[in-house]
């Protein structure tokens, strides 16, 4: 495939979009990219909703080549190919993978989109970083912190650009919000921050063991994590249910909201974290993960306070899923959807609701289970990572803030475990006067897989 074999409708698409960002630029907003010489060599890894979504979104706004697809379900893994070569101009039906590792060594790819379970993100980034790769990595980055410290440690030793799936930093109301109402100073000194997700997105149930389906390759699909019995396609919904996997709703749904206010106040690590919780209404089916949690992150003369329940009704219905900034001049609600600024006294409120490109991108509207609030941040997000890369900078996610978010929600639920409050030392990589909170920021790994360290990525 050659640049020159895009057609008039991308061609005009890509001017009508060039068009847009210069708009984007000018309020701030600096997401151009220039044109490559060729098509980017492009693989994904974990071919399932949101992966197959952040690769539809960078064919959308960048020639690339798709070199390799990999997934260890071989029939989630051949619909991913047939769609992903229905999308490419060239049309041209990519190869396909059972292990990463030989994508990897056999296609050298230029840029890894990972899109696996939580428990996989560590390695492959690693590996990709390591094979000459630059990386987009779903969030939340890890599943413990020193899996986290690697990472960075892999991106800056080998001086890939690493960005990390927290698209809000790209969402155009959002930037709109953080430079027009925050940055200007219309809510004044903030010194509460609340967070929350209502949403019931707690799967649970008691399915029965059952022998492994012959396409789907569960040792491999397992990993590191535990070996859990198998009882059904871990795909979607299932798998962020248990622990083993993940960091359940606090590391699903907060490090999207907590890496937002971090972004719009330029807050670093917190000082101290502290989190109370459990499964309080259903316990009837198999998911180890938290249906209520509180957790409490702590800055000078700010508390920033996380709220999850998967049951019962939102505390706010217009902001299910959503952060509220209250300053002294007043307070901005904020959502993946809108925001809303209420200022204190007399003054105007402002409201704005998403941006959506349903016209730009008609292929969205035929997508399936593409969420088409998030398709213009996903874009954005792309194109700065193109733009990190091109100019040998550091994205907007870069992979040091995800780390932060990240580890500052899997250390919530260190705290929700063992009963206190826990302050990480990022320097000496440490609980600080924590013995044993110290050794849980590292998960063991199943054999033969080797956890990653810092010092030797």
């Amino acid at each position: 495939m050659s640049q020159h074999n895009f057609n008039r409708r991308q061609f005009i698409r890509g001017t009508s979009a060039a068009l847009a960002l210069a708009s984007l630029q000018a309020n701030g907003m600096d997401f151009l990219v220039s044109p490559p010489a060729k098509p980017r060599r492009v693989a994904l890894i974990g071919t399932g909703w949101y992966g197959k979504s952040d690769l539809f979104r960078l064919i959308q706004v960048a020639p690339v080549e798709v070199v390799g697809l990999c997934d260890p379900d071989k029939h989630q893994l051949e619909k991913a190919a047939e769609m992903v070569g229905q999308r490419q101009s060239n049309k041209k039906r990519p190869p396909t993978y059972g292990d990463y590792r030989k994508l990897l060594a056999e296609q050298k790819p230029e840029i890894v989109l990972i899109g696996s379970p939580d428990h996989w993100h560590a390695l492959q980034a690693i590996e990709a970083i390591q094979s000459g790769a630059h990386v987009y990595v779903q969030k939340p980055i890890s599943v413990d912190v020193m899996e986290g410290e690697a990472m960075v440690a892999a991106a800056r030793k080998h001086n890939r650009v690493v960005q990390v799936g927290t698209q809000r930093k790209s969402t155009p109301h959002l930037i709109e919000a953080k430079k027009n109402i925050m940055d200007a100073g219309l809510l004044g000194k903030i010194a509460h921050v609340e967070m929350c997700c209502y949403y019931h997105m707690r799967n649970n149930g008691n399915p029965p063991v059952q022998p492994v389906p012959d396409f789907l390759d569960y040792e491999m699909w397992t990993g590191p994590a535990p070996m859990r019995p198998y009882d059904g396609l871990p795909h979607v919904r299932w798998w962020r249910t248990f622990m083993e996997y993940g960091n359940g709703i606090m590391g699903d749904m907060c490090i999207h909201m907590f890496d937002t206010v971090r972004w719009m106040m330029k807050l670093g690590w917190p000082n101290r974290i502290s989190s109370t919780g459990g499964i309080y209404i259903d316990k009837t089916g198999k998911s180890n993960i938290a249906d209520t949690q509180s957790a409490i992150f702590e800055y000078p003369e700010l508390n920033c306070v996380w709220q999850h329940r998967s049951w019962g009704t939102p505390a706010d219905p217009e902001y299910p899923w959503s952060f509220k900034l209250y300053g002294e001049k007043g307070t901005l609600c904020a959502s993946t959807m809108q925001y809303d600024f209420i200022p204190q006294g007399k003054g105007e409120k402002i409201h704005k609701d998403v941006v959506y490109e349903k016209e730009k991108y008609p292929e969205d509207l035929t997508e399936p289970d593409i969420e088409l609030n998030a398709a213009p941040a996903t874009r954005l997000h792309m194109l700065d990572f193109l733009k990190a890369i091109d100019n040998k900078t550091r994205p907007v996610a870069d992979i040091e803030e995800g780390h932060i978010s990240t580890a500052s929600c899997i250390i919530a639920n260190l705290s929700m475990k063992l009963g206190r409050p826990l302050v990480y030392d990022p320097v000496k990589k440490l609980i600080v006067g924590d013995a044993e909170a110290t050794k849980l920021l590292q998960r063991p790994y199943r054999k033969p897989w080797v956890h990653p360290s810092a010092a030797k990525v």
